[in-house]
């Protein structure tokens, strides 16, 4: 029986400076800081965790922040445009919003909807979308309210090296529906009411060069350990190289690079964010797995001091 992903559980980053990037995406955005912990493979390097209220999968953007490293290039091979989706009618706050904070955008149209695009500090293409599918965010934060708070992705803008085969692993491997086609672009929607939104871009460019202002891989959505064990299975079977389970504390983890060298994870559902802090404290503590606390001291003490602080 074919597998359907229920879409994004999350999309991983790299940026620059960590303060610029929790301004940006708690301060201007109005995101909540759900988890600070370090990359398990380079603990010297925060990893920062933001979501809706309750940091549920299919809002979560997380971030490799290395001040002063290199610029990444967008292009082949990458996700190119993070989508996120507002309620309907707060198209206009957010235009006022970002003007506020004199950030350039532009209005595309695509599908019959209509996009605010703009970049963050570090070049990240991003663009925001009404939908009315989605529940609300209940998080509020400076002048962003809860019915205008951005819910979480609306999807994503692929960009392959190879389109044809990348849109062949979404359709077979991943489960994703194939629902249109206009332009330059093909759409695929999974079944979550959330991040559910694929929008492949079917002719190629650039090749990506991974570094600050590019997404480093996109996750997807299993819903269990049971479910992610037969993820691993099915893309096995479907030809993909996929890495043994990997324990990351708040979700478990496999990865394969696709035939357009997006790099793909399929991350569980649970445990979640709050399962080592309260819902009520996420994010506001460092927190490390237990192989790298007795380094603590150290860790802190090396890591450049963050905080979340309002803009408006």
């Amino acid at each position: 029986m074919k597998k359907h992903t229920a879409g994004i559980h999350h999309i991983t980053a790299i940026v620059g400076h960590p303060q610029e990037n929790i301004d940006f995406y708690a301060g201007v955005l109005g995101l909540r800081l759900v988890k600070q912990t370090i990359n398990f493979d380079d603990p010297g390097t925060y990893h920062l965790y933001f979501g809706n209220e309750g940091g549920k999968p299919g809002t979560i953007i997380t971030f490799f922040p290395w001040a002063d490293a290199y610029r990444g290039r967008i292009g082949d091979g990458q996700v190119g445009v993070t989508t996120y989706v507002v309620p309907m009618g707060a198209m206009d706050f957010w235009k006022e919003r970002l003007t506020k904070f004199d950030i350039d955008y532009t209005v595309a149209h695509r599908f019959g909807e209509t996009y605010l695009q703009f970049d963050d500090p570090h070049g990240l293409h991003l663009e925001i979308v009404e939908r009315e599918s989605g529940e609300a965010n209940g998080w509020t934060f400076g002048s962003v309210t809860k019915d205008v708070a951005i819910k979480g992705f609306g999807g994503a803008v692929l960009y392959s090296s190879r389109p044809e085969e990348t849109a062949t692993t979404l359709l077979d491997v991943m489960g994703l529906e194939s629902i249109g086609q206009e332009g330059d672009y093909k759409r695929f929607k999974a079944t979550a009411d959330i991040g559910n939104i694929i929008d492949l871009k079917m002719v190629t460019g650039i090749r990506g060069t991974m570094g600050v202002g590019t997404v480093h891989h996109i996750a997807w959505r299993a819903k269990d350990n049971d479910d992610h064990l037969e993820w691993q299975e099915v893309a096995m079977n479907k030809g993909q190289h996929v890495t043994e389970v990997k324990d990351r504390n708040y979700f478990n983890a496999i990865y394969f690079r696709e035939s357009g060298e997006i790099l793909f994870e399929v991350a569980t559902d649970p445990p979640g964010f709050a399962h080592d802090e309260t819902p009520e404290t996420m994010g506001s503590d460092l927190k490390l797995p237990a192989q790298y606390e007795k380094f603590r001291e150290r860790l802190e003490n090396s890591l450049i001091p963050i905080k979340v602080r309002p803009l408006d």
